[in-house]
């Protein structure tokens, strides 16, 4: 039995009236599994659907098509839900309340006494990396980086066996992300099954099992980090930088085959596509004597990785 699991999931959202009425298509036929205990990464471009995908698989949106199951149960069954620990992309509390207040109150909506919802909270607060001096204060006098500690704490309370975070690392310092990290990983090795969305390569290498990259609602990778990693250097330029006491030169030497160049006064600079075209580069700049000084891949998007032609099933118009 897998822990999350969607097939075929579709989900579709109209605008317009009469003739004017489009249809787009948020997600296209998704289906992806998620094993017990393991530790996914969600990924992908602003818009790509990672959302989405969440809010379905957390019972808050139903899907045009297809299904989406925690534990073996289909998602619009309650008990389903009681597994399930949440944290949306963009919490939104009760300002009036404190911290504390708040993660007790949904320790007791899943039927904790007061007690027990007390211990659970001060529990999640802790792993959650929510310092107890804030536990007291109202959230209307919370940073973003804290009121997503508080989100991760209600995420966690009563020790759910699953565990979805959408974007779990938006609005937090640099401390913030290594907490977040080191919670992770907690979770992980507890045996906790992590779900977490991002659109960070890194974040999904330093802390994920496996990843899973959509793109305009349809699944485009699935599989080792280490594998997306060789993926992404692949679709990746390499940049050169040559000096050189001719640059002019050596700039139209490289533009006559082909190349676009950034020049200085002592130096060249381009991107090339491959390692083949490395060497040719080389080979050219060796005729001008001019030095290499590095060669590197140049940053990478996941927007680069994927980006294709827009598709036309993407917006319908029924």
């Amino acid at each position: 039995m897998n822990a999350i699991e969607t097939e075929n999931l579709t989900k579709e959202y109209a605008s317009g009236l009469g003739p004017f009425r489009r249809v787009r298509r948020a997600l296209d036929r998704l289906t992806l599994a998620v094993e017990p205990g393991e530790c996914l990464a969600f990924l992908g471009a602003n818009g790509a659907g990672k959302s989405t995908t969440i809010k379905i698989i957390a019972g808050l949106v139903r899907p045009t098509a297809g299904r989406a199951r925690i534990m073996g149960r289909d998602v619009e069954d309650p008990r389903a839900r009681r597994s399930l620990g949440y944290l949306p992309e963009q919490p939104n509390f009760y300002e009036h309340l404190t911290a504390l207040e708040l993660v007790e109150m949904s320790a007791q909506l899943l039927g904790m006494d007061r007690k027990r919802a007390r211990s659970s909270a001060e529990s999640a607060l802790h792993r959650a990396r929510l310092a107890p001096e804030h536990w007291p204060r109202r959230l209307r006098h919370f940073s973003k980086g804290m009121l997503q500690r508080v989100g991760l704490a209600q995420a966690l309370v009563g020790d759910p066996q699953v565990v979805i975070l959408d974007e779990p690392m938006s609005g937090l310092d640099p401390l913030g992300r290594r907490d977040v990290r080191d919670l992770l990983a907690e979770l992980r090795a507890r045996g906790t099954t992590v779900f977490f969305s991002t659109h960070i390569l890194a974040d999904a290498e330093a802390l994920a099992d496996r990843v899973c990259v959509i793109e305009r609602g349809s699944l485009k990778f699935l599989g080792a980090a280490s594998d997306l990693q060789l993926r992404v250097a692949r679709s990746t330029p390499m940049e050169l930088v040559f000096a050189t006491e001719d640059a002019r030169s050596l700039s139209a030497t490289l533009r006559t085959a082909g190349y676009a160049v950034t020049e200085t006064a002592t130096s060249v600079r381009l991107r090339v596509a491959s390692e083949a075209d490395v060497d040719s580069v080389l080979a050219l700049a060796r005729t001008k004597r001019a030095r290499l000084v590095s060669v590197h891949q140049a940053s990478s998007s996941l927007e680069q990785l994927f980006e294709e032609e827009p598709r036309q099933e993407g917006c319908l118009q029924v």
